[in-house]
C-alpha cells in the first residue's frame, strides 16, 4: 500500500488538489490507512498522503547518522572466523550499568557486496547505544568464496564468538538480537529461526555457545533461502528476474538445478529454508518489506516485495510466533529501535 501511495505522488496526472473524493487510489489509501487523514474530516488529500508516506518510511527504514565521519567502533576488525571477511566491529554502549544486550547488524548486498562500515554512519547504531544496547556490525564471506549455506553458518559463528567473549566485553549473552536489510535481513531471519547450533562436545569452545536470539528486525527480507519455494508465493518469475538458468544452483555452489532432487541437494535446501525452521519456540520478529505489489514485475520486487514478509507472517501465525509486518500492522507501528528495546528490555540504563 505504501508503494501505491508513492506511485500516486510520482504520477504527473495527480496534482495536489486531488482528494479521495475524486481519486480512486486515494480512496483506497484512506480505506486501508484511515490514520493518514490528518484533520479527521473523512477526506484524504495528496498532501496528507505524502506526509503519511514520509512518516512510515522513517519508521521502516534505518536513517543515516548525522555525523559525516560516523561512529568509531570500540573494537574494529575483530576476527570471528578464519576467512578474511569474517570480521566484526564492536560498538559498546556506555549507558548500561550491568552486562548489556547486543544487536548484530548485518549488511545487505545480495551476498556479493556490502560492508559493515555502513553501520558506523547509520543513526540506528547510535540510537541503540543510547538505549544501553551494544552493537556488533558483521562482515561475512561472499558467494564467490562459499555457498549460501556456509555463509549462514559463518554468521552463526559470529553470534557464538560474541557469546564466547561476552565476559570480556560486558555483554549479556542471554539477550542477543539481530537486524539487517535484504541479505542481512534474510540472514537475521535464519539466525532467529534456525534451531540452536551449539555443540557442547565441540573441540572449538566457540562452537559450544548458543546461536539463539531474543528477537530480530528484518528490512526487505527474503522469506526463505530455499529458492525452489519462491514460485509458490511469488508466482512464476518474469524474464528480467534471473541472470541465468543456473543462478539458483550457483547460490548453493551446486552444478545444476537437477541437484536439488538429490539427497545432498534436499539437505542443503532444508538447511537454508527459514520457513521450515519456524517453530513455536522462536523469538519475535519485526519485518518491513515496503515494496507492496500485487505480483513482482522486476528483480528488485522478486527479491524484496511484501509477499516475502507475508509468507513469513503466515508461517509464524501457524506456529504461534509473534511477527509484526510493518506494512500490514495496525497503527501505530513501533520503530525497529523501539521493537528491539522492548524485546531486549535493558535492566537499567
Amino acid at each position: 500500500m505504501k508503494n501505491r501511495l508513492l506511485c500516486l505522488l510520482l504520477l504527473p496526472s495527480l496534482i495536489s488538489a486531488q482528494t479521495s473524493e475524486t481519486n480512486e487510489r486515494l480512496r483506497e489509501g484512506l480505506k486501508r490507512f484511515p490514520e493518514a487523514d490528518a484533520d479527521k474530516n473523512g477526506i484524504l488529500t495528496m498532501e496528507e498522503a505524502m506526509t503519511f508516506l514520509q512518516k512510515r518510511k522513517k519508521m521502516a527504514e534505518p536513517q543515516p547518522a548525522t555525523k559525516s565521519g560516523g561512529l568509531k567502533p570500540d573494537h574494529a576488525d575483530v576476527a570471528y572466523g578464519s576467512h578474511e571477511r569474517c570480521k566484526l566491529d564492536l560498538y559498546l554502549t556506555k549507558k548500561a550499568s550491568s552486562a548489556a544486550p547486543v544487536v548484530l547488524m548485518i549488511h545487505g548486498g545480495g551476498f556479493r557486496n556490502g560492508d559493515k562500515s555502513q553501520w558506523a554512519r547509520n543513526k540506528t547504531t547510535q540510537d541503540l547505544l543510547d538505549q544501553g544496547i551494544s552493537c556488533a556490525a558483521l562482515n561475512y564471506p561472499f558467494l564467490d568464496s562459499m555457498p549460501i549455506q556456509d555463509i549462514l553458518r559463518q554468521c552463526a559463528r559470529a553470534v557464538q564468538y560474541l557469546r564466547f567473549r561476552s565476559g570480556e566485553w560486558n555483554l549479556d549473552k542471554t539477550r542477543f538480537a539481530s537486524m539487517g536489510g535484504s541479505a542481512g535481513a534474510g540472514t537475521s531471519l535464519w539466525l532467529a529461526t534456525r534451531d540452536d547450533l551449539a555443540d557442547p562436545k565441540a573441540l572449538d569452545p566457540v562452537l559450544r555457545e548458543s546461536t539463539r536470539l531474543v528477537c530480530a528486525v528484518c528490512n526487505s527480507t527474503q522469506a526463505t533461502y530455499d529458492v525452489s519455494r519462491w514460485e509458490s508465493f511469488l508466482g512464476r518469475p518474469g524474464p528480467d528476474v534471473r541472470t541465468s538458468e543456473a543462478e539458483a544452483a550457483l547460490f548453493y555452489h551446486l552444478p545444476s538445478i537437477e541437484s536439488f532432487t538429490t539427497a545432498a541437494g534436499k539437505a542443503i535446501l532444508k538447511e537454508c529454508d527459514m520457513l521450515s525452521w519456524i517453530s513455536m519456540d522462536d523469538p519475535p520478529l519485526f519485518v518491513s518489506n515496503p515494496q507492496v505489489v500485487e505480483a513482482p514485475t522486476n528483480r528488485g520486487e522478486w527479491l524484496h516485495c511484501i509477499h516475502h514478509a507475508r509468507e513469513v507472517h503466515k508461517e509464524c501465525t501457524l506456529d504461534g510466533v509473534e511477527c509484526i509486518v510493518a506494512q500490514d500492522h495496525a497503527s501505530p507501528n513501533p520503530s525497529p529501535v523501539d521493537f528491539l528495546v522492548a524485546k531486549l528490555r535493558p535492566k537499567t540504563l
